[in-house]
């Protein structure tokens, strides 16, 4: 009995907290606090003191500040517009034209950021001016850039799959390489929408382009060459063993600045913009980590992880049922959850459970990451839809409604990788293979 009462009265703190409108990270601090004042003997001081600095010393978490950064550096040069002057030649010919180029852009920022909010902002910031006035439909470009800003999570270096496999205390370069193919799916789902949705609506979609020479498109792909060889020099040196995730952060952080300096952007006020952002974001995460520890210790003295299993366990769900009713748990949670709290609050409580049903934990980081990407596209707290209502001000039911089709994509993709798992599991068992 004691167990249920405590459990209850976990939940609506923490519930109350967010719903008082304060921050993540404070709420759990408080329902952790009441949990280990009223239910446990244990020094509150040493409890907090402890947890903070376990969760918060981990080596792997060294690499979450740098890519940030990195994304933040990018997100301030003209390497971010140039993905623009790159793509255009070549897409312009495709069914959509440049419509697509949302959807390449942000593929292609994803692989240098790890961040959805940071891959959204700028492809929105560079490709949305250009598309408005080339006449492109406004719902399917603000749903194209709101969708393929999710892939930022997804493919590597992914700032949540590093939250990921730090909480499940997985290898994350096998994480990374897990990303790759699914990442590659949902981008290829997109553009065949955006194609498809285009050939059936020929009257919102502007003529053509003239299409340029090829001498003409190869020089305007030369501006693709500096991020391309900092895609590079980041996944490049992970994939060949040559650099931890960590060091390859580092690397990524000494080529955007050599980028920037490069093309004349670095100056100290970008510098220090870019540092202040990267700091405000890490903390953010770092902080909500933290929490979510110490809220997982109380948690341990009410028995609600084993609870929870035990219940999940009991009711004799096969695999498919199971991850039915998480997919259908996590997409509500991402409706007032940002990615980070729902992988740290949830991964310590699923995880025994998806084990004890022989899933896979890289295959279900995977699935776990393609679930909350659903939940930046998800009002009331989907990111993606508030980044674009600052930049545009349109209403996030405009916003939302745009994004739907894009929001079904992802359904499709989760579906595919659980008939065909394959597609998680192929990299990493050909790159890691013995």
């Amino acid at each position: 009995m004691n167990e249920v009462v405590m459990s209850v009265l976990l939940l609506v703190t923490l519930l109350g907290s967010l719903a008082l409108g304060l921050w993540v990270s404070i709420a759990l601090f408080l329902s952790g606090a009441v949990g280990i004042l009223m239910f446990s003997n244990a020094p509150l001081t040493s409890a907090l003191a402890t947890n903070v600095w376990s969760s918060s010393a981990e080596w792997s978490l060294a690499a979450l500040p740098l890519f940030i950064w990195m994304g933040e550096i990018l997100f301030r040069s003209r390497v971010s517009s140039d993905l623009f002057t790159g793509l255009a030649p070549w897409l312009r010919s495709l069914p959509g034209g440049l419509s697509h180029v949302g959807i390449f852009a942000s593929g292609i920022f994803a692989a240098v950021s790890g961040s959805s909010a940071a891959t959204c902002a700028t492809v929105a910031k560079v490709a949305l001016p250009e598309l408005k006035k080339r006449g492109y439909d406004e719902k399917l470009v603000l749903g194209a850039i709101a969708g393929s800003g999710t892939l930022g999570l997804m493919i590597p270096p992914s700032v949540i799959l590093i939250v990921y496999g730090v909480a499940a205390e997985l290898s994350i370069a096998r994480l990374f390489i897990a990303g790759i193919m699914p990442g590659l799916m949902i981008f290829a789902l997109y553009a065949a929408y955006i194609a498809l949705w285009s050939i059936l609506n020929p009257s919102k979609v502007p003529e053509k382009d003239p299409p340029l020479p090829l001498l003409e498109r190869i020089r305007g792909t030369g501006t693709l060459i500096p991020i391309s060889l900092l895609i590079l020099g980041v996944i490049g040196s992970i994939y060949l063993g040559i650099a931890s995730p960590t060091d390859s952060a580092a690397v990524g952080v000494v080529l955007a600045l050599g980028l920037s300096w490069w093309f004349g952007d670095l100056n100290w006020k970008m510098f220090k913009e870019s540092l202040m952002a990267a700091t405000l974001s890490s903390a953010m995460i770092a902080f909500i980590m933290a929490g979510a520890a110490f809220l997982t210790v109380a948690m341990g003295y009410s028995g609600l992880p084993a609870r929870v299993a035990g219940w999940i366990g009991d009711l004799g769900l096969s695999n498919a049922a199971l991850l039915a009713a998480l997919t259908v748990f996590f997409i509500l949670m991402g409706c007032f959850l940002d990615g980070v709290s729902i992988v740290v609050l949830t991964t310590a409580v699923l995880l025994p459970t998806v084990l004890q049903a022989g899933i896979d934990p890289i295959w279900f980081g995977i699935f776990l990451v393609l679930v909350v990407e659903m939940g930046q596209l998800t009002p009331p707290v989907g990111l993606n839809l508030f980044v674009l209502q600052g930049m545009t001000g349109r209403d996030i039911l405009f916003l939302s409604k745009a994004a739907l089709p894009f929001f079904g994509l992802l359904i499709v993709g989760l579906i595919l990788i659980s008939v065909f798992p394959g597609i998680i599991s192929f990299l990493p068992s050909l790159m890691f293979s013995k």
